[in-house]
């Protein structure tokens, strides 16, 4: 079950507790909610010389969800665990809508003047802003759990997909890069690159089986460009027929796969720009950080039984993964990036003219949109108690989004703040109960 984290008085984290201690705690008055999310409690009295235990953070860094964990090496209980979801082709978005603008308004009102871009510089380490938002996302939270819990080593997994062992797998002097490890590493970049679904008819959910897209009897080789995945049915129908004989009544499915053999790993490619950068960023830290590949992760995932998600991914990065993993009752936290506004003072339309009136104050008596409050209403026809995220009104009139629905209208003297808008949204996803 994923516990609560506790600090002390000083703001020094202690051992997370189970929730009913921390229920206690609260009720017989001895702490006090810290932060709801993750949700931490904090001590009202001093506590002498607290005994910790050493727990481990686990990432599994992706394109667009990252898997966090946080767990015990020696016990194998995992004490937390969220999916942290990017917002990186949103930024991308938004500085394209940007760029598009200042070009047409520089077109319609100024002269001509020479690019000057070859004149800039750019630092060393630079990262485009939708990469570098994924890095600020997982560093981000890395600090916020080293503050409420004693977090003495991280484990990342630094490479998706060990290149040179898939290239050459008899390499000499690694032990892991011979055997079985090296078919794990062939098969996720397979399974990443064709969705995990049979390239000629489509399925999902069913065991999928490695093709050669040109057959080895016509002079195919093994590389991983002429690699596919497909179902029992399909693979033992084509055999060792050509693939343009074998779908020459799918011209569709047959552009497709040729494209999709040759087309680049997009999210593996933004995973690759990032993963030393975040490596170096994690050592700055002064913690050690344990390295894994991505093949390594489903080894221990697969050898534990586990299905597959980001945060069970984390915490099966690295090899020091307890053989055991006590994970019964654990509910991931869902975080998605939402970002903290946006900068841009009135909005344009299609043809980069203003078409909306000038950005007002970010605060409403204390609000902004994002808040997470508590309304209380006494009076009208919307009597009642609501929990959920605020959008705030010059006029004092806000709505509240909760996860029945909108309500609008809701005045201000009913709200009372919960959660400050920190740039995030939080939802708990499912239970997962360990295999017996």
């Amino acid at each position: 079950m994923s516990k609560v984290f506790v600090m002390d008085s000083s703001h020094q984290p202690l051992d997370p507790v189970h929730p009913g201690q921390a229920r206690r705690f609260l009720k017989q008055g001895k702490a006090a909610v810290w932060r709801r999310f993750p949700f931490t409690i904090i001590l009202k009295q001093e506590v002498k010389q607290p005994q910790t235990e050493p727990l481990r953070l686990k990432i599994d860094p992706g394109s667009q969800t990252t898997g966090i964990a946080l767990l015990h090496d020696t016990s194998g209980e995992v004490v937390f665990a969220a999916e942290l979801t990017h917002r990186g082709q949103q930024v991308k978005e938004a500085l394209d809508t940007r760029r598009e603008a200042r070009r047409g308004r520089r077109a319609r009102k100024t002269r001509y003047r020479k690019a000057r871009f070859h004149n800039r510089r750019r630092p060393k380490g630079w990262l485009p802003p939708s990469l570098e938002s994924r890095l600020s996302n997982i560093l981000t939270w890395i600090r916020r759990l080293c503050r409420c819990a004693p977090v003495t080593c991280i484990s990342q997994e630094l490479v998706r997909f060990d290149m040179q062992l898939l290239e050459t797998p008899s390499i000499q002097g690694k032990e892991y890069q011979q055997g079985t490890l090296a078919g794990y590493e062939a098969r996720e970049y397979l399974l990443e690159k064709w969705e995990r679904r049979c390239a000629y008819c489509g399925k999902s959910n069913l065991p999928l089986q490695i093709d050669h897209i040109q057959p080895r009897a016509k002079g195919g080789t093994n590389r991983l460009s002429n690699l596919t995945l497909a179902c029992e049915s399909c693979n033992q129908a084509k055999g060792n027929r050509d693939l343009e004989d074998f779908l020459k009544k799918k011209p569709e499915r047959l552009k497709q796969i040729q494209a999709q053999a040759k087309a680049p790993l997009k999210d593996a490619a933004a995973v690759n720009a990032t993963r030393w950068a975040l490596f170096e960023r994690l050592r700055a830290m002064g913690l050690p950080v344990e390295v894994g590949s991505g093949g390594l992760t489903k080894y221990n995932r697969s050898l534990r039984g586990l299905p597959k998600t980001h945060w069970l991914d984390a915490a099966c990065v690295g090899r020091s993964t307890p053989t055991l993993l006590q994970m019964s009752g654990v509910v991931p936290l869902l975080i998605r990036a939402q970002g903290h506004g946006c900068r841009r003072v009135r909005n344009v339309n299609a043809h980069g003219f203003p078409c909306s009136a000038p950005k007002r104050a970010k605060k409403v008596q204390g609000f902004q949109t994002g808040d997470i409050s508590r309304a209380h209403v006494t009076t009208g026809k919307k009597q009642g108690v609501y929990s959920g995220r605020v959008l705030v009104r010059a006029s004092g009139s806000f709505d509240l989004t909760t996860r029945a629905g909108r309500i609008k209208g809701l005045d201000v003297r009913f709200f009372t703040p919960l959660h400050r808008s920190d740039g995030y949204s939080y939802q708990k996803g499912g239970v997962h109960s360990s295999p017996a």
